[in-house]
């Protein structure tokens, strides 16, 4: 069972979707801390500036009237201490550096449980610290707060009281602003979410658009049939280079298309040559030698009987002589012997086939005298024997035949050219001449070629071939060395 995929258009939709819906929380939540953290700045400012005022103030009453060691006296004060709060609309309470009570605006709600006391043990360590200042958050019923502790001193730096400062944070007016912020923040963004999704829909399709024509096109790629290459406008760097594959693989396919149905071509041609050969040479050599024994015992003594007789037999014999080489050429054609490849001397030959076709103007050009490459002989004398004798007969009469053949090498292969100066070949035939029975002679058969292929192809070599019309045609063959 295979598992539905998701297509990759759909998870470039929800992959943009994701984003901005993850940009959006991290704003909006990066929106909330900065504003809180603004507002804590801002309430620590105030509380310190109004506590500064505070001590300001009551250090101003307490030197005017000299009450830092006279604690007897403070009461007689009470009024001052209280237009403090009037003044800077605050609550506060005073306490003894012992932690007793001088003055309280504010009911001290830390210290309740102590008669309104602080504990002893706090105020010495108050007392005793450098700083002298003690800060906490507390919890009460009114609300959330900062609880201050700081050690009071007089003008000569001694210290004489502890003042309580609780400072009550107005959060009302800041959270209502910072709600109606986030609410717009909240309708911007979710327009933006939607705007997010319509553009995630047509860029992913815009994206995918490309991919989706290649798709198309492979699945109605097949091998036996022609298909279409693919040209894109304006196409990304990495689909360009995905069409051009592809591109190059419907060449490739084509080409492997036509060396397959070359292939079955000339097995189905093998398999037919076989049964040629088979019953044509079945019955051709009892047929020859009833033809001879007929002549030589005829019993006419007849001279003209005789001759006409031995003219008929003679031309039985020649077509029968003629249907044996047609079974031999179909008979070669169809069970080349298996390639033994031996160390040879392809000058020494080569050399060999031109010796036989001296007399035609054939001349033999070497590289090196002797160039040693892995070859099975009898195959090579027979692929330049086909060659030399479809130059020849390319020939027309009333032109001196030219054929030249070289034998060049290099590092990694040896080349053989075979040139004419033939009729060459015609343009409609350029495709077809290493095709089994394509022939354009009336007394071949069209193997010649087809048989040269095979050998070359059963050594690893190549063959091609450059025509020139009414003037002549070179064929090339390269063989690994």
């Amino acid at each position: 069972m295979f598992k539905n995929k998701m297509s990759l258009r759909l998870r470039i939709f929800i992959s943009m979707i994701l984003l901005v819906f993850t940009a959006t929380l991290l704003v909006l939540g990066s929106t909330y801390y900065q504003y809180r953290t603004e507002s804590d700045q801002y309430n620590s400012y105030r509380q310190e500036r109004k506590e500064t005022q505070l001590k300001r103030q009551i250090n101003y009453i307490v030197n005017k009237h000299d009450l830092s060691d006279r604690y007897d006296l403070w009461e007689g004060y009470e009024k001052d201490f209280e237009e403090i709060t009037k003044i800077h609309s605050v609550e506060y309470s005073i306490f003894t550096t012992a932690g007793r009570p001088l003055f309280y605006s504010y009911l001290p709600l830390d210290v309740i449980s102590n008669n309104y006391s602080l504990e002893e043990e706090f105020a010495d360590m108050l007392v005793s610290t450098e700083e002298g200042k003690f800060t906490s958050e507390s919890f009460t019923d009114v609300g959330k707060f900062q609880a201050s502790y700081s050690v009071l001193k007089n003008d000569l730096g001694e210290k004489y009281a502890i003042l309580f400062f609780p400072y009550f944070q107005d959060v009302s007016f800041a959270e209502s602003e910072l709600n109606v912020f986030l609410s717009t923040l909240y309708q911007i963004y979710f327009i933006m979410l939607v705007v997010a999704i319509v553009l995630a829909y047509f860029i992913s399709r815009y994206v995918t658009r490309s991919i989706e024509t290649i798709r198309l096109k492979i699945g109605q790629t097949g091998l036996l049939k022609k298909n279409e290459k693919i040209y894109l406008s304006n196409a990304t760097k990495e689909i360009d280079s995905l069409v051009n594959s592809y591109n190059k693989m419907i060449d490739d396919l084509e080409d492997s298309a036509q060396r397959l149905a070359k292939t079955e071509r000339e097995q189905a041609w093998q398999e037919m040559a076989k049964q040629v050969a088979h019953e044509i040479k079945n019955p051709l050599t009892p047929m020859r030698l009833t033809v001879q024994s007929f002549q030589q015992n005829s019993g006419l003594k007849v001279s003209n009987q005789k001759d006409k007789l031995n003219d008929f037999c003679d031309t039985l014999i020649e077509q029968i002589d003629t249907m044996s080489n047609v079974a031999t050429s179909f008979s070669d054609f169809a069970t080349l012997p298996k390639t033994q490849l031996e160390k040879t001397d392809i000058v020494e030959a080569t050399k060999k086939v031109v010796e036989i076709f001296e007399q035609n103007n054939i001349s033999l050009e070497t590289s090196s005298e002797n160039i040693f490459i892995k070859l099975d002989r009898e195959q090579w004398i027979r692929v330049m024997t086909n060659l030399i004798k479809n130059s020849i007969q390319a020939i027309p009469y009333d032109r001196e035949p030219i054929i030249n053949v070289k034998i060049t090498e290099n590092l990694k292969t040896v080349k053989v050219l075979v040139s004419d100066n033939g009729l060459g070949v015609s343009k409609i035939n350029r495709d077809k001449i290493f095709e089994p029975k394509f022939t354009t002679k009336s007394d071949g058969m069209g193997l010649g070629l087809g048989i040269v292929r095979s050998i070359i192809n059963s050594h690893r070599g190549k063959i091609s071939y450059k025509s020139r019309s009414k003037k002549g045609t070179d064929f090339k063959i390269s063989l690994p060395k």
